[in-house]
This record gives C-alpha cells, structure tokens and sequence, in this order.
C-alpha cells in the first residue's frame, strides 16, 4: 500500500478560505492564525506609527504596513505570510495584492500561539528569501530579539533599551517609551 501522499496548498488555497478565517501559507503548507490580543495590536499600532512619523520626517522612500498585509515572500505560489509589521523600500515589489518579495524589515509580535512560527519557522524563511532586518518583539518577556541578516548579527534589548534599527542609521525605537 503506498504512503499517503502530503497535500501542497497554493495561493488560491488561501483565497479560497471563508470571509474572515485567516492563514499563512509556508512551503506549501497552511498555518492557521488566531486572532491577535488587543496588547499585541497596541503594540503594532505603536512601532509602525513611530516607524512611518520617523520615515515621513526624513522624506523616506520606503513604506510601513501592518496585517492583514499579504507578502508573497519567495515570488511564488507557495509562501504568503501575514508579517505583523512589514516595511518595503523597494516600490516595484508593491502592487494592489501587497508585497512580492522580500520586505526589507519584519517585525513580528509573538502572541502564545505563534512562538514556534515567529522564532523557528519565520525566521528561517525570512533569512531564506532576503529579508535585511527581523524584529521579534514577546510582550511575555519584555524582551526583543533582533536579527541582522546582511551583516549575520543577533542582539537581544529590553523594552526599556534604546533599539538600534539597522536598515535606519540613528533611528532607534524604545519600547517603553510608546503608548503600549
């Protein structure tokens, strides 16, 4: 008897869910998401506000999105993700869908059903597909993990500390310092 083969899910899988249910979709496999806490959208609201003011005082080309914001990672039908925060420098890899390729920063808020995804799964394909900069930013530990893939570094911050963002020489983000 043969071994049962392994569904691979597609694009039009995702869109083919019901209104409302959402999903991420990596190497061909769907990961649902439940609903994010009303800490973890404070915080996204936060960054993403003091990141885009930042970028519109210094006439910056890139833009600043939040999720639902579909990123098609590695350009093909087999990898969507749903970054809590997404930045994207590049204006041909934005269209009416959302971003095809790469965002240059990522910044994930890791709720109690997502830490394997944002530490372990996420981070390895965000690596994999050219992501610059990933923020993992856990409210349970007031802790914020920064990776630095162009130049392979790894630093830790409190809330409490001044975080460096690479992509953004001078601007820093301090955590507790935001309406959170």
């Amino acid at each position: 008897m043969p071994l049962p083969r392994e569904r691979i899910y597609t694009i039009d899988d995702i869109y083919a869910l019901p209104e409302g249910e959402r999903a991420e979709l990596i190497d061909g496999q769907i990961y649902y998401m439940a609903p994010p806490s009303r800490k973890h959208q404070r915080i996204a609201l936060e960054i993403s506000a003091t990141i885009r003011e930042y970028i519109r005082k210094n006439n910056g080309p890139c833009e600043v999105d939040i999720a639902p914001f579909a990123v098609f990672l590695n350009r093909n039908d087999k990898t969507y993700v749903e970054p809590d925060i997404s930045v994207i420098c590049d204006p041909d890899k934005l269209n009416d869908k959302g971003c095809s390729g790469a965002p240059d920063w990522i910044i994930e808020i890791v709720s109690p059903s997502s830490r394997a995804m944002d530490y372990l799964t996420k981070l390895l394909n965000y690596k994999i597909a050219g992501v610059r900069e990933y923020w993992i930013v856990d409210p349970d530990k007031n802790r914020v993990t920064v990776y630095r893939f162009g130049i392979d570094k790894v630093d830790e911050y409190s809330f409490t500390d001044d975080i460096p963002a690479g992509i953004y020489p001078g601007f820093s983000i301090n955590l507790s310092k935001l309406d959170i």
